[in-house]
């Protein structure tokens, strides 16, 4: 389970920028093209966190959808999973959002 480093990552990054700082609350934007399961990483978070600054703090995560464009028929739309095809039935496109995985603010006391 990769959500367990990643989580990981972001407590670490929190602490490294704030130090003993108490953090009520962290928001993260995790795009649904992302390949990261964002109940995986709540349920992470709530373990990780025990023990540091963010001990108890909320956790809200945005899951913004992908967005992408037909390189043959120059449409944009949206996609919420991976199967990457036009409404025209071309595979040909260029994904341009929905990838995200940012830590977007962070509340502190």
């Amino acid at each position: 389970m990769h959500e367990m480093s990643i989580t990981q990552s972001v407590v670490d990054a929190i602490v490294a920028k704030l130090g003993d700082t108490t953090v009520t609350g962290v928001r993260l934007e995790i795009g649904r093209l992302s390949g990261v399961v964002p109940d995986s990483v709540r349920f992470c978070f709530d373990v990780l966190c025990s023990g540091t600054s963010l001990d108890g703090a909320r956790l809200e995560i945005d899951e913004p959808s992908g967005r992408a464009r037909c390189r043959d028929c120059g449409a944009e739309f949206t996609l919420d999973d991976f199967i990457l095809l036009c409404p025209c039935t071309s595979a040909n496109v260029e994904v341009l959002a929905g990838r995200e995985l940012r830590i977007t603010s962070v509340e502190v006391v």
